[in-house]
């Protein structure tokens, strides 16, 4: 009886063995295979490869910029400030820049100067847009030259897709700084309030920024940055914050990566 019951023991554990093996081999058979074997060996994994790495690289390279910025919600004058950035990346993520720029001035669309009535009740006779002339030197924000350093750090770099077909690679950058800036107001020594000087002060900015990569040596900067510093009045000094919109292309050199 001993042997009996050792066969058929053996007999019970073996056979769901073999139903499984049976089972797996029809349904290999029959096509039966998982999402992710069908992704790992399907024809899709032929046509969309994956895109990794940085194709653009800014390490021991120099970076020149022309550029042309223009002023933001600026209530007398808007600028339009034509200059370039020298740019040095010591590092992947770091780079350190000098900037210069000449500022065309013209009178915002919302400037207006306004005649009051004689009387006591405050009533304006009507406003008009004023003449340059008329707001040389005596309103706020009449920029002439600017310069400074600043120091990039970018710590994002990516890819957009295209129609699926392409990518465009681009990075995204803050940036800080000093500068000096030559501004245009009244003259304080002047005791009929109508001549205007030209001032030097000192100043700061803070900004994004963001390029997008044409080719390995190519490409497009566009960046939004805050210009802080302080003017002097007839009365007082005030502090100034203008919102600046900087477009250029950027050529870096030498032309290739280093070590491509």
């Amino acid at each position: 009886m001993k042997p009996v019951f050792r066969w058929l023991l053996t007999l019970c554990l073996t056979m769901p063995v073999l139903a499984n093996a049976q089972a797996t081999s029809e349904e290999e058979e029959a096509g039966d295979v998982s999402e992710v074997d069908k992704d790992r060996l399907g024809p899709l994994r032929e046509r969309v490869r994956p895109v990794s790495g940085h194709v653009f690289l800014k390490k021991g390279r120099f970076e020149f910029s022309p550029s042309a910025t223009l002023s933001l919600r600026d209530a007398f004058f808007t600028k339009y400030i034509f200059g370039g950035v020298l740019t040095y990346h010591p590092m992947e993520t770091l780079g350190i820049s000098l900037r210069a720029g000449y500022a065309v001035n013209a009178v915002a669309g919302s400037a207006q100067i306004c005649t009051f009535s004689d009387g006591t009740d405050g009533s304006t006779r009507g406003c008009k847009s004023p003449a340059k002339s008329e707001l040389d030197g005596q309103a706020p924000g009449q920029l002439k030259l600017l310069g400074g350093a600043d120091v990039q750090w970018a710590p994002i770099y990516g890819k957009l897709s295209l129609l699926a077909e392409s990518f465009i690679h681009f990075d995204l950058y803050g940036v800080v700084g000093g500068s000096v800036i030559q501004y245009r107001g009244p003259d304080l020594d002047d005791a009929t309030g109508l001549l205007a000087k030209d001032y030097l002060t000192p100043g700061g900015n803070v900004g994004v920024g963001m390029r997008f990569f044409f080719n390995r040596w190519v490409t497009l900067r566009t960046e939004v940055r805050d210009l802080i510093y302080v003017e002097k009045g007839r009365t007082d000094n005030y502090l100034r914050n203008q919102l600046l919109f900087e477009l250029g292309v950027s050529f870096f050199f030498p032309s290739s990566n280093p070590g491509s």
